[in-house]
């Protein structure tokens, strides 16, 4: 079975309902994923826009939400779990807001890539405290059993 993962609310390269977005709600939208390596031990799901500030000259990727230590017998995350809370055990990292929890699309110009990126982890990470996600990804380094993705696009209603 292939590692996936998907959304009830919008398909792989379909657009982001605003309810997701800064226009609307900011909450996280649902996640449900499957086919995860038998010997998983947690999850990570980092989001991120490498389109910032203008899909037609990006300078940096920016990290929308970074989420770790989901157990290995989580299988989603419900609609705005950022806020009403995480499976037991999991802990948020800081974003580019410098703040932790979601923040949804809110794109200053053009259409943005979102990348829900999930990886299975052999191990929990430790002694991590609101990590950035260079952070995040360094302790993940060696860890990485598999790994599945989901994109979503997102223009501002102007």
């Amino acid at each position: 079975m292939n590692f996936t993962l998907t959304s009830s609310a919008f398909s792989h390269q379909g657009a982001i309902p605003r309810l997701y977005t800064c226009e609307g709600k900011d909450c996280s939208p649902p996640l449900e994923w499957a086919g995860a390596p038998p010997s998983t031990a947690s999850f990570v799901l980092i989001v991120d826009d490498p389109d910032a500030p203008d899909p037609k000259a990006p300078k940096m990727t920016w990290v929308h939400w970074l989420v770790y230590n989901i157990p290995a017998a989580t299988h989603a995350l419900r609609e705005n779990a950022a806020a009403q809370g995480l499976p037991s055990g999991s802990s948020h990292g800081l974003n580019d807001w410098k703040r932790t929890g979601y923040g949804g699309p809110c794109p200053p110009i053009g259409r943005h890539r979102y990348f829900h990126k999930l990886y299975a982890l052999d191990t929990l990470l430790e002694n991590l405290h609101r990590p950035t996600k260079a952070e995040l990804l360094a302790a993940m380094r060696g860890h990485v059993l598999g790994e599945t993705q989901l994109v979503g696009t997102y223009q501002k209603e102007r």
